[in-house]
């Protein structure tokens, strides 16, 4: 059976950082106006009084201390609380694919590719820019890439969901190299006047090549071996943005256009799902968790992600088993796992094992087995 690896990852960060004192100013800011705005009404029992936020809560509940974003002005801004991206012209890149291309190159690089020696082109997001053409055909055409390309969304989980598409594709023989790309504009569906949320996401994209294990020329290769993926349906987590918002305009400016989601329920049915899900899937493959290195878990919240470490493991795990970048990047949706991955993984010598797992909306979740081959 071919042998299929992870030979290159590259990730683009947005250049505007936020950290939580400064999302917490403007948060508090909106607070005050509206809370003064409606005193009246409050005071009647008509309206409900907003809370302030605090640095302190946002870092307990998620361990998140900043974020980056394509912009940050809007978000900061209490007037508008949102990214201000102009649209651009349809002669120009759209920002995904902009965003898709610097990753890719890095990923590229890394590998020791060229656009020739690529067959195809997964865009794997939570959020696409337009319905079509797709995303990842316009990638493909702005990095000279010859073969295919298709978009799709998974949620948090479709960098791994992606990654196991292009496994299947190389070990089947239809493609010898694809790249997967997860552009994460995560800042353009948040509600940021929703107390419970505004800190959670942050931006960014990532890019991973996955390829035959005899045409890989990369130091950083890991060989694939295994995937399992698994989804039950939740309304938990959920953004209802679509197409067919027109066809309903006074639901148009509703607030579950925007990302929503039940966080307490989320935690108590997500974690064990998860769990299960990486413990049976080592099993499946006659692996011990006892032998795992490294847990690139899904980065959407790190009291979630200790909880899943602890039932994978049996014990705690260190910081070192289980990396973290929440406290810079913040969830950034199907990437977090990645850039976790692309960061974290390098030091880890001949034989080491590790899995990458995202989850999230759906529910779904997507577990990647992987093993460090020699450098």
């Amino acid at each position: 059976m071919t042998k299929v690896v992870i030979s290159g990852t590259g990730v683009f960060t947005p250049p505007n950082s936020i950290s939580n004192e400064e999302l917490v100013a403007s948060f508090n800011e909106y607070v005050r106006r509206f809370n003064e705005a409606n005193k009246a009404k409050i005071e009647a029992g008509e309206v409900e009084a907003l809370s302030p936020s605090s640095t302190e809560f946002i870092v307990k509940a998620s361990g998140i201390k900043s974020r980056y974003v394509m912009d940050k002005e809007g978000i900061l801004d209490p007037d508008i609380m949102c990214p201000r991206l102009p649209e651009r012209s349809n002669d120009e890149p759209s920002i995904l694919a902009e965003m898709s291309v610097d990753a890719a190159k890095k990923a590229m690089a890394q590998a020791g590719k060229e656009p020739q020696d690529i067959d195809a082109v997964i865009v794997a997001c939570s959020n696409l820019q337009r319905p079509y053409p797709a995303i990842a055909v316009e990638v493909q055409d702005l990095l000279g890439i010859d073969g295919f390309g298709f978009d799709m969304n998974v949620a948090c989980s479709s960098a791994t969901f992606g990654i196991k598409a292009a496994h299947d594709m190389v070990q089947s023989g239809g493609a010898n190299c694809v790249l997967v790309v997860d552009p994460e504009i995560c800042s353009g569906h948040l509600n940021f006047r929703d107390r419970d949320s505004h800190f959670i996401f942050g931006d960014v994209c990532t890019a991973i090549i996955v390829e035959r294990a005899d045409r890989a020329k990369s130091k950083h290769a890991w060989e694939i071996l295994g995937t399992k993926l698994l989804t039950k349906f939740s309304n938990n987590i959920r953004n209802n943005f679509g197409f067919l918002n027109r066809t309903a305009p006074e639901a148009m400016h509703l607030d579950d256009k925007l990302f929503v989601q039940e966080g307490r329920k989320v935690f108590k049915e997500v974690v064990p799902m998860v769990a299960q899900l990486i413990t049976d899937h080592l099993a499946e493959n006659k692996l011990d968790p006892a032998e795992l290195k490294r847990m690139w878990l899904h980065q959407a919240n790190i009291n979630m992600n200790d909880f899943i470490g602890r039932k994978v493991l049996g014990r705690e795990p260190s910081p070192e088993e289980q990396p973290n970048i929440l406290h810079e990047y913040a969830n950034t949706s199907s990437a977090g796992s990645i850039i976790a991955f692309s960061q974290f993984s390098d030091d880890l010598p001949e034989g080491s094992l590790g899995v990458i797992c995202s989850f999230g909306a759906g529910y779904s979740a997507g577990n990647v087995i992987v093993r460090r081959l020699a450098a």
